[in-house]
This record gives structure tokens, sequence and C-alpha cells, in this order.
């Protein structure tokens, strides 16, 4: 039987410098990162935020302002600093 892919198991994985590491497969949605550095991570890649800032600031990626969310319409593997990985 196949692990559950997280965002924990990923940062073991792929060696990610990370606090706080988040996953989802298609990468257009997340909860928001918590601890910087902060990563978010899809099935074939990941891209780092050193700082909250950092991640406010990236064009492509939406915070939401009541709710507990980061949206990246285009998928994080479209965002510069993206780092393409395997799964």
């Amino acid at each position: 039987m196949q692990a559950r892919v997280t965002g924990k198991l990923l940062q073991k994985q792929w060696g990610i410098a990370a606090r706080h590491v988040l996953y989802r497969k298609d990468g257009t949605w997340y909860h928001k990162l918590e601890r910087f550095p902060g990563a978010l991570c899809d099935a074939r890649g990941y891209i780092v935020f050193e700082t909250r800032q950092l991640l406010k600031a990236c064009p492509g990626v939406s915070i939401g302002r009541d709710k507990n969310w980061i949206s990246v319409a285009t998928g994080i593997a479209a965002l510069p600093g993206y780092i393409r990985h395997n799964l």
C-alpha cells in the first residue's frame, strides 16, 4: 500500500528546506502557509517562499482575506521559482 501523499512526506522525499509544506495534486488551491520559509507542492514539483511578504507579492497567487486559503489559478508550476520534481 502506498503512503498518502502529504506536504511532510514530500518535504522528506524531495529535501525541501521549509518550516511548513503543503501539498495539492493539481497545485491550484491550498490552506494558508503559517510558517516560513513555506513551500507549496504539486505532483510534479514545488515552490518555496522565504517570507509571507514574498508569497503575497507573487504574481498569480491570491490569498483569501477572511478564509484560510491560497489560490493559484494557473497552478504553481507556472510560478517563477518552481522546482520540477516527480512523485
